[in-house]
């Protein structure tokens, strides 16, 4: 007789076992698991058997509710863009440009879609360096159903970052709204999206240098609203002003698909900055919770502005608060607890409704929808902002501490802050020299009588309203 082992199973629920045949079942912390008294032979045999059942719980890595809300974050994340964008954009825009603004949104997802799949992901999350990643997922090469990125599928981990590639470059189209061709505003988009969105992407997020450096940045501050406001402002200044401005008013021609849009854009931000968190988990509630209390005070703080100095609030100065408010706690929504939420919410009405003025009256830079002193601007603030208002020490207004390996408030502010001007200096000196490839390759602008009839007719052959 070989000498006998006790092997302990887990015992199904209402399942009796015979304590005649050697069974004795014993509870530990609430579990009943049944203690046999078996050979070592049949000890052996039964470990055999159990391999394919472990086999099976290693394959199941897999996180339901983790994986569920990163589809709904990837649905919300892409709404953002078709039609979010398209419709806030289009507004903005006077009534003979308004389905070019909504053509460019939709391109652009078709195109940066492609982009992405074929190399862009590979270069923003392959290995690489500290600079780039690699082409080792070209075409998604090694990804199938069951690879897993964390506990979710590679695949929507993919995905769920196309979106963020599909909606940058789509912000830049603000900056030269109404005056760029279109087959130009592709051509700069795709190269743009290579060159500036994939590498800051694999800084920030894809294990490069700032990322080993601990920079906060948890939905794109630097790698969405930096690089998108910055290559607007650029844009903006090398292809000049459109016709007729500052002289000329061009007020927006629908308020109320602008309104639309910004509504559409405010639901699909809880996917934008609650899906960074990349689980269904209290980082995820609490980005969502902070999200929206900075939208809020965005808005309100805006307002009241106006009010202040004009007697009334517009609606337009109200919506774009709101976007303020947004794009200011995006890199800090992890980061950051209610009270700096509200902090970086009226701190973003109050600087963005200023930098925007600026900007405009003073320096006279079309930056047509405002790009650079909303996304720009707020992603700048609220990246460095993150550094201050994630520290545990400051009460009510605390956050939830530093990178690991950081210890003080100077020292995260520090790396916030090489964050911001290396994003800032990369993105424009890139996008400069881009803009001057495709003015080479096609030139940039329409001509004056086309930028008059407006690019809905001259580049497309249609109109946005017949009535």
């Amino acid at each position: 007789m070989q000498k006998c082992r006790n092997i302990y199973f887990k015992a199904p629920m209402g399942l009796v076992y015979n304590a005649n045949a050697g069974a004795k079942l014993i509870k530990v912390k609430g579990y009943i698991f049944m203690q046999l008294k078996m050979s070592r032979i049949v000890v052996w045999a039964v470990l055999l058997l159990c391999l394919p059942s472990m086999a099976l719980a290693e394959e199941a890595a897999i996180n339901g509710a983790n994986t569920a809300w990163i589809l709904t974050s990837t649905a919300l994340v892409l709404f953002m863009t078709l039609p979010g964008l398209a419709l806030f954009y289009g507004g903005l825009v006077r009534s003979k440009n308004v389905l070019s603004v909504i053509m460019q949104c939709f391109s652009i997802a078709g195109m940066a879609s492609l982009v992405w799949f074929v190399f862009g992901y590979s270069l923003a999350f392959g290995e690489g360096n500290a600079l780039i990643g690699d082409f080792s997922k070209v075409m998604l090469a090694g990804v199938g159903k069951e690879t897993l990125s964390g506990d979710i599928p590679e695949s929507l981990f993919m995905l769920f970052q196309m979106t963020f590639a599909i909606i940058t470059p789509a912000l830049v189209v603000g900056g030269f709204a109404e005056r760029m061709k279109f087959s130009s505003m592709l051509l700069f988009s795709a190269i743009w999206l290579v060159l500036v969105y994939a590498p800051v992407t694999h800084w920030v997020w894809g294990g490069g240098w700032l990322s080993e450096m601990g920079v906060y940045d948890f939905a794109g501050g630097i790698v969405v609203h930096i690089t998108a406001g910055v290559g607007a402002l650029v844009a903006a200044i090398v292809m000049g002003p459109r016709k007729g401005f500052p002289t000329t008013a061009m007020p927006p021609h629908s308020l109320v698909m602008t309104a639309t849009g910004t509504g559409m854009l405010w639901v699909g931000w809880y996917g934008f900055n609650g899906g960074s968190a990349l689980a269904a988990n209290g980082d995820a509630a609490m980005a969502m919770l902070v999200t929206h209390i900075s939208a809020a005070a965005g808005a309100v703080t805006w307002g009241a502005i106006e009010w202040k100095r004009y007697g009334k609030p517009s609606a337009l100065g109200t919506l774009t608060g709101v976007i303020a408010g947004l794009g200011t706690i995006t890199p800090a929504s992890g980061f950051v607890g209610p009270g700096g939420a509200l902090v970086i919410g009226v701190t973003a009405g109050i600087v963005c409704y200023f930098a925007t003025s600026y900007i405009k009256r003073v320096l006279k830079i079309d930056d047509s929808l405002d790009v650079f002193p909303v996304h720009g601007v707020g992603g700048i603030l609220g990246t460095l902002m993150a550094g201050i208002f994630s520290a545990t020490t400051l009460g009510v207004f605390s956050g939830y501490g530093y990178a690991d390996g950081i210890e003080t408030m100077v020292e995260q502010f520090g790396v916030q802050l090489v964050g911001v001007i290396a994003g800032i200096a990369y993105t424009a000196l890139i996008t400069f020299g881009i803009l001057k490839l495709v003015d080479y390759l096609l030139g940039l602008r329409v001509c004056e009588e086309d930028e008059i009839e407006g690019l809905d007719v001259n580049q497309h052959g249609e109109r946005g309203y017949t009535m």
